[in-house]
């Protein structure tokens, strides 16, 4: 009898300790879940804020001298209809330098403040200033050796009839711990953007990682002092993804290993609006597989119209 008591308490515990463990996977897996969720309602928040790629309205390169804008279809920098007067100023540019002139009776301010002339800066400290409009912002890019006027509006048909993003279902397989090789110093590497404009950007070292019995590799990008930037293509693109490829957004390294979490796999602005300057997939990033995971192709009424930049 004392035997057949053990040896009924040990499968007891057995029975309980399995349970237990199945409750700790549950609650992970479930955590993981949330976290995703979460990622991927702050993503959507992110496009439809006031400052978000679903804002943007146009984007104008400039020439040198003068540039007018206003909602007039003369100018040459045209403000949607009803947004702004038909003449309300001017960009005059010239050898890199913008310099911004108001119409007289115009209400412009220049970060904040009422203008009525200054000098503009670029995007190429990464905080440029903003001149509004009305429920216009504009700003100076500079792409390669290309300068123009980006218009966001905070009424643009982009963002009141925003109704989502469209995910794969959240799978586990596609969070992958790779093996990353850091370079003693970082190197350049050529990323080229839809404008075919190339530049050369850090790269830190590559992550290597093995999918369904293969070996893979990608090379990131540097994103600030934080992050590492994957511009990636795979098989689903043109198909159940955006066709020039993904991003992928991830830690540092830590001990000499990355996690590539394609559950968070994300399009890049191209995706939202044909007014955007997007970076493409790097040769040696184009994957030959499926990766069937993160955000899914996006779908827009102005996607029908002329993908032509200005």
């Amino acid at each position: 009898m004392k035997m057949k008591t053990n040896v009924t308490g040990s499968a007891l515990m057995f029975v309980l300790i399995a349970a237990m463990t199945a409750n700790t996977v549950a609650t992970g897996r479930n955590s993981y879940r949330s976290e995703i969720a979460k990622f991927r309602a702050e993503r959507e928040a992110e496009l439809k804020a006031e400052n978000g790629w679903l804002s943007v309205a146009g984007l104008f390169w400039l020439k040198e001298g003068e540039n007018r804008f206003g909602a007039d279809p003369s100018n040459e920098i045209v403000l949607p209809k009803g947004s702004a007067p038909p003449r309300a100023g001017v960009f005059e540019f010239h050898q890199g330098t913008t310099t911004l002139r108001v119409a007289p009776g115009t209400a412009v301010t220049l970060n904040g403040k009422p203008v009525a002339t200054a000098e503009v800066r670029t995007d190429e400290k990464l905080v440029p200033d903003v001149v509004r409009v009305g429920s216009l912002s504009l700003t100076v890019i500079k792409r390669g050796e290309r300068y123009g006027i980006r218009v966001k509006d905070l009424n643009s048909k982009q963002r009141r009839e925003f109704k989502g993003l469209r995910w794969f279902p959240v799978n586990e397989a596609f969070r992958i711990t790779a093996k990353f090789v850091a370079y003693a110093q970082p190197k350049d590497i050529d990323i080229a953007n839809v404008l075919g404009d190339v530049s050369k950007n850090p790269s830190p070292g590559y992550a290597v990682f093995n999918f369904r019995g293969k070996e893979y590799r990608l090379d990131p990008i540097l994103e600030g002092k934080d992050k590492l930037f994957f511009i990636f293509a795979d098989l689903t693109n043109n198909k159940t993804t955006y066709g020039a490829g993904r991003f992928l957004y991830t830690s540092l390294p830590q001990d000499g290993k990355v996690t590539l979490d394609f559950n968070r796999a994300e399009n890049p602005p191209c995706a939202y609006t044909r007014f955007a300057t997007c970076p493409l997939p790097p040769k040696q990033n184009r994957l030959k597989i499926a990766i069937e995971a993160g955000e899914r192709n996006y779908t827009s009424p102005l996607h029908q119209e002329s993908p032509d930049r200005e």
